[in-house]
């Protein structure tokens, strides 16, 4: 995201934008590759109050939080766009408070990799990750990317 401090991220999260929804999808492919065509929209909000679950030193990831709204909401899946987009809102929003926290740092990307959107980018979510006894990993020549090693043991269950 750009200009960071110029936005409201708070009242970004608290815009439900018509959300939770349905949306029946028509596009084959599509189709095929999530495996259905209910696709779930979850509003900002809900992805922080997931988020704020994960106990220090447990992780989970945006396709963990994806597959539990695709089933509470009766879905085949959940949006990818906009679940990417709505987790980077409320690490954003968590940042722009003195308090009521949300632990962002704990929520990683496919794969256990960090998410570079996050405020204070990769260096800042490594920190904090470490901290919680997690070792990050680099792999890459040229991509350089950096995942949780082994986050799988990590992982928390949502439900």
């Amino acid at each position: 995201m750009a200009n960071e401090d110029k936005k409201d991220f708070n009242a970004m999260l608290n815009d439900s934008k018509d959300m939770p929804k349905v949306q029946i999808i028509t596009d084959e492919k599509s189709i095929k590759k999530y495996g259905g065509d209910k696709m779930y929209f979850a509003p900002p909000i809900d992805y922080d109050k997931v988020m704020k679950t994960v106990p220090y030193g447990k992780l989970i990831t945006i396709g963990d939080i994806r597959e539990y709204f695709a089933v509470i909401g009766e879905a085949d899946f959940t949006e990818p766009i906009t679940a990417g987009i709505f987790v980077s809102i409320a690490a954003w929003a968590s940042h722009q408070r003195d308090e009521d926290k949300t632990p962002y740092w704990r929520t990683l990307k496919s794969g256990g990799e960090l998410n570079p959107k996050y405020p204070g980018g990769i260096e800042a979510q490594k920190e904090m990750l470490e901290k919680e006894g997690h070792t990050v990993i680099k792999k890459g020549r040229t991509n350089i990317r950096y995942f949780v090693r082994n986050y799988e043991n990590a992982l928390f269950k949502l439900g």
